[in-house]
């Protein structure tokens, strides 16, 4: 006789939902700058391509919320700097929408193209008067 009040831990939906439940755990630690949790789980072997519904990824989230050493961090782990999320918007273009030179400053010295993405960092510096980061970015 099976308790039914006992939830069965080795079936697929089980599996399903903790995994989701780890992304996001992952996810939360990439906004809030929790550098130890997402180290932690890298090196277990998570993905550091995990993106979320929309497309956003552990470099995105961290990079929105200002954490230039999760940025910094998740670069060197070998992330790819220019991806874009569903909307077409880079961690570049949503750093220089918030303004935070720090995390700009890490994405460029990594690899990051101002001129990738709709709108692109370039355009979203220039509309929000960003003189700092067109400065960084170099030309116009």
């Amino acid at each position: 006789m099976t308790d039914t009040n006992t939830p069965d831990t080795n079936s697929p939906d089980t599996s399903a939902d903790e995994a989701v439940a780890l992304a996001h755990q992952l996810f939360d630690a990439a906004r809030a700058g929790d550098a130890a949790t997402l180290s932690r789980y890298l090196d277990a072997g998570v993905p550091v391509t995990l993106t979320n519904s929309g497309g956003d990824s552990l470099l995105m989230l961290a990079a929105y919320h200002g954490h230039a050493s999760v940025v910094a961090d998740l670069a060197r782990r070998g992330v790819d700097v220019n991806a874009v999320n569903d909307k077409g918007q880079t961690p570049l273009a949503g750093v220089a929408f918030k303004g935070y030179d720090d995390v700009a400053a890490v994405l460029v010295g990594a690899g990051a193209d101002p001129d990738r993405g709709s709108p692109t960092a370039r355009q979203t510096a220039q509309m929000f008067k960003r003189q700092n980061l067109l400065k960084l970015f170099g030309g116009q």
